[in-house]
């Protein structure tokens, strides 16, 4: 038996335990779940976030995976974590929809559609964590440019995400191996999209047009001035964005130097 097989059995016989002990003690009847995910579903509706959030993980904690309910549980939990604001718990729940999206694919009758806008609506949803959570600058490189899946979401439905996934590996001095890897990616989609933001990446490591960098650069003030995600790292993407383009224009001398 797999490892992933023996995880699932696990998590079977945790289900059922905690299934017969709900039965045994309480009167607990599978069918209540309906009532109470539509309860959930209504305390949300009215704003009742941090209630509709205890609600959901009940129901997460006694449905199967493949039950009608739990892919819309495991939404509606996200969603309530980032409305109260709880990065930590919302960052959790962001991993299980991801691990259930992209373990479960027969749960979408093997509809590649299907699985490709699941994984758009929690490319988007996952902005709020990423530019929130204390680790969300480093995941958010992970999950967009190193998870294939993810990274062929955004190219065929949400080159746009480029300008978040480009923030975040400029912010990031410690993620800085990622630039070759994300200028190529950029490369390859600046015929369908393209911002300032990508633009000053091409012009300082494509082009090495440093005064079109400059001004780049400028214009990028502007962007993330207006963008509800970008607007907290304005400071840091104009401090880092500079040092950039010094470091990269003290090598290219040094290089030209070299090769007089």
């Amino acid at each position: 038996m797999g490892i992933t097989n023996a995880v699932l059995v696990l998590n079977i016989l945790e289900l059922l335990t905690v299934l017969n002990s709900y039965v045994f003690y309480f009167q607990f009847e599978i069918e209540m779940i309906d009532s109470l995910h539509k309860l959930a579903k209504y305390r949300y509706e009215c704003g009742n976030y941090s209630v509709s959030t205890s609600y959901l993980y009940f129901c997460m904690l006694v449905l199967p995976p493949n039950d009608k309910n739990y892919l819309s549980s495991l939404w509606g939990k996200f969603a309530s974590e980032i409305l109260v604001q709880n990065w930590d718990s919302a960052l959790e729940d962001l991993n299980k929809l991801r691990e259930y999206i992209d373990s479960s694919p027969n749960q979408f009758g093997g509809n590649s559609l299907q699985l490709l806008q699941q994984r758009t609506w929690l490319i988007h949803w996952s902005l709020f964590v990423f530019f929130n959570h204390a680790m969300g600058r480093e995941l958010i490189i992970e999950m967009f440019l190193y998870r294939p899946h993810y990274l062929n979401a955004i190219q065929t439905m949400c080159p746009h995400i480029l300008r978040y996934l480009a923030t975040a590996v400029i912010i990031n001095r410690g993620k800085r191996s990622a630039l070759k890897d994300l200028v190529k990616v950029i490369q390859q989609e600046s015929y369908t999209y393209r911002d300032p933001i990508t633009e000053f990446l091409e012009h300082l490591y494509v082009n090495f047009d440093f005064d079109g960098a400059r001004q780049k650069l400028h214009e990028c003030q502007t962007v993330l001035f207006n963008d509800f995600f970008l607007i907290s790292c304005l400071d840091e993407f104009v401090e880092n964005a500079r040092l950039m383009i010094l470091k990269h224009f003290a090598a290219f001398i040094n290089v030209s130097v070299l090769a007089c």
